[in-house]
């Protein structure tokens, strides 16, 4: 339940067991759990306006110790393949669970989950074969000498190719994030 101001939504996630990934980190190992093309149901609303909500998601579950200096680039969305309607998932990273094999580089195809290799950011603008136009983004800087942190997370669509999917239409989110911890 979130109820935040004007915005509250009442939302139910069918978890799957997603894709576990366990790294090093520095000298410690840091986790995550990744589930894509998730089912999404509930009620938003925003000021006095209500919406009902089903649709596909990404569910991030991420902990760890991580090393003092740490950064990442990170996408993950959902959509439909544009030669036949599949439905499609992607998370896909640079700088944290990113060895060439066991990674947590995943892209669901119907809802079977296959690891695909590096691919390359382009800061925000796109990763892999994939382009990005953002329609919303949160940021946020700090310094506090000890502890750092400076991240964008741009929300918006997808349009372009993903590893064994080929042209695919999608909505989801670009994430640039640099922290001392």
């Amino acid at each position: 339940l979130i109820d935040d101001g004007p915005v509250t939504a009442d939302l139910v996630v069918e978890e799957t067991a997603g894709v576990e990934t366990i790294s090093p980190h520095g000298d410690r190992y840091i986790w995550t759990r990744k589930q894509g093309g998730v089912r999404v149901r509930g009620a938003v609303t925003i000021a006095d306006r209500a919406f009902a909500l089903d649709a596909p998601g990404v569910v991030d579950d991420s902990a760890g110790y991580h090393a003092r200096r740490t950064s990442w680039c990170w996408s993950a969305g959902v959509g439909t393949a544009d030669a036949d309607g599949r439905a499609v998932a992607w998370n896909l990273v640079t700088g944290l669970h990113d060895a060439p094999s066991a990674s947590e580089r995943t892209v669901w195809v119907d809802g079977v989950a296959h690891e695909v290799g590096p691919a390359g950011f382009d800061g925000l603008r796109g990763v892999g074969g994939l382009r990005f136009s953002a329609e919303a983004s949160r940021a946020h800087a700090q310094n506090l000498l000890i502890v750092a942190s400076d991240y964008e997370q741009p929300f918006g669509t997808f349009a372009g190719t993903l590893p064994g999917v080929g042209a695919i239409t999608g909505l989801g989110v670009m994430e640039r994030h640099r922290a001392v911890w």
